[in-house]
């Protein structure tokens, strides 16, 4: 059983930059399609990044520019730089995985695999 895990969450101030890493327990080499989620307070969940298993990508529009999802194929670790880290960017973050293709790369019922979540906290 495939399981993922998360950290390098933090508290920084607005405009600082952080690094999340998403290790993949048992890897044994499969491409997934990954993604990063976050959900902050009282808000629904929400698609930010996007990885297909060609190494293809997408970003949501508020944080093109400033985030970028990467995976180190060897280790099959996904990561999410973050720059320019925003108060409005606050939340819990999650890793995903799965290994069906979908057309919607942000559909949360067709990911297999979720970490537990780190928490990001952006102060004005």
């Amino acid at each position: 059983q495939v399981q993922l895990a998360e950290s390098g969450g933090g508290s920084v101030q607005a405009g600082g930059s952080l690094r999340l890493s998403c290790t993949v327990s048992r890897y044994t080499g499969e491409r997934y399609y990954s993604a990063w989620f976050r959900q902050a307070p009282a808000k629904e969940r929400e698609g930010v990044a996007f990885i297909d298993i060609n190494g293809h990508t997408n970003h949501m529009s508020s944080v093109q520019g400033r985030f970028t999802i990467s995976r180190d194929n060897a280790s099959g670790t996904l990561y999410l730089q973050m720059n320019d880290l925003k108060p409005e960017d606050t939340a819990m973050y999650y890793c995903a995985a799965r290994e069906r293709y979908s057309r919607y790369l942000w559909r949360s019922s067709d990911y297999t695999y979720w970490g537990q979540g780190t928490q990001v906290t952006v102060s004005s």
